[in-house]
């Protein structure tokens, strides 16, 4: 997330914003909401919302909850996605298909790959099987984060002037995160 963030920032990627025209939510991973604020002392919601809201045109943003911190847990944590919980993951997520169906979002926005596949495959397949208990409303599609941003990226060619910028700036990052590269 810091890096897409840093990356939308410095104009170094370009994001078209006229892409995607239903309304979305932002839905927080426990590992990169609530772990990351006691390991890190940074939550990363409000980067994960921002970089998300840099692909959507103004107004169709739906809050889910009051604050990242207590949004609810999609289920598939602990390994509960790939153990043979399969009940008892979809039943704990029922109470996040009801905060989806709230927000009244069309897409769900889903940095984690276990939330993602809960909530696209779980109980979104629920959901489209119409099983009681699991209405999402306008649902329609989860995204990964990083899938929003590649979805959304404004190809046009660059100058050569912007490719050395480019060039200048990778280099820099480079050196500033200590990567070096073997030469051909």
């Amino acid at each position: 997330m810091d890096l897409l963030e840093e990356y939308i920032k410095a104009g170094r990627i370009k994001l078209n914003t006229h892409r995607y025209h239903e309304t979305f939510t932002v839905h927080d991973p426990c590992n990169y909401v609530r772990k990351s604020q006691m390991a890190f002392g940074d939550h990363m919601g409000e980067k994960s919302r921002w970089i998300a809201q840099q692909c959507f045109g103004e107004g169709l943003y739906r809050e889910m909850c009051d604050d990242p911190m207590n949004n609810l847990c999609c289920g598939a944590g602990g390994g509960a996605w790939a153990m043979p919980y399969d009940q008892e993951r979809l039943d704990y997520g029922r109470m996040k298909a009801d905060q989806i169906r709230d927000t009244g979002a069309e897409i769900v926005v889903a940095p984690c790959h276990n939330c993602r596949d809960q909530i696209m495959k779980g109980l979104g397949g629920q959901f489209k099987k119409n099983v009681p208990g699991f209405d999402m409303g306008n649902y329609g599609e989860t995204l990964y984060l990083w899938e929003l941003v590649a979805n959304c990226l404004d190809y046009e060619p660059w100058s050569e002037e912007e490719q050395a910028q480019a060039r200048a700036a990778r280099d820099e990052q480079f050196e500033r995160d200590g990567v070096e590269l073997e030469e051909e």
